[in-house]
């Protein structure tokens, strides 16, 4: 297992993902960084020891991972082999084919879900992927973000809308 403090962590996820210059980040605002989250949700040893960090911020309860399509995709299957537990995928929007799914996985009503995202700004994808999931049955225990570029936006987003929220990593560089 790798093991490092999370100083050191975020020290080599901002190496890997700190971009610079005039970006439009998916919330609508203008930034002068980007984090490109496929920088280190596809980096095997970044991705191993987030995995791990956020192993230990699972509430007691926990029994099926989640998180929106795309970029959480990698944390979700990351911590599911570390746990153990099942994961589920929260599509945007149902596809227009085959079983036209919501969401991919088995998702049990009244299971305890954790919902994991990448990078948070304002927490609107975070939390219409939790509205999913509890409006399929499921009680929303938690959603972890790798990072929050928010300055306590989110997680005043997160509490209005009845989920408790917590980040690996805070990060505010404008």
């Amino acid at each position: 297992m790798r093991t490092l403090d999370l100083e050191e962590l975020r020290r080599q996820l901002l190496e890997a993902c700190l971009l610079k210059g005039d970006f439009t980040l998916r919330s609508g605002k203008k930034s002068q960084y980007y984090l490109d989250k496929f920088r280190f949700v596809l980096n095997p040893d970044i991705l191993g020891s987030l995995a791990e960090a956020i192993t230990a911020k699972l509430p007691a309860g926990t029994e099926i991972l989640a998180g929106p399509e795309l970029g959480a995709v990698p944390l979700v299957t990351a911590v599911s082999l570390s746990t153990g537990l099942p994961g589920v995928i929260v599509r945007k929007e149902a596809k227009g084919y085959g079983t036209k799914n919501l969401i991919e996985g088995q998702l049990s009503e009244g299971a305890g879900v954790v919902l994991l995202e990448d990078v948070i700004t304002t927490g609107g994808q975070a939390i219409a992927a939790a509205d999913v999931l509890r409006s399929l049955g499921a009680r929303v225990l938690k959603v972890i973000s790798v990072v929050d570029r928010s300055k306590g936006e989110a997680a005043a987003a997160f509490s209005d809308a009845g989920f408790e929220y917590e980040t690996l990593f805070g990060v505010d560089l404008d």
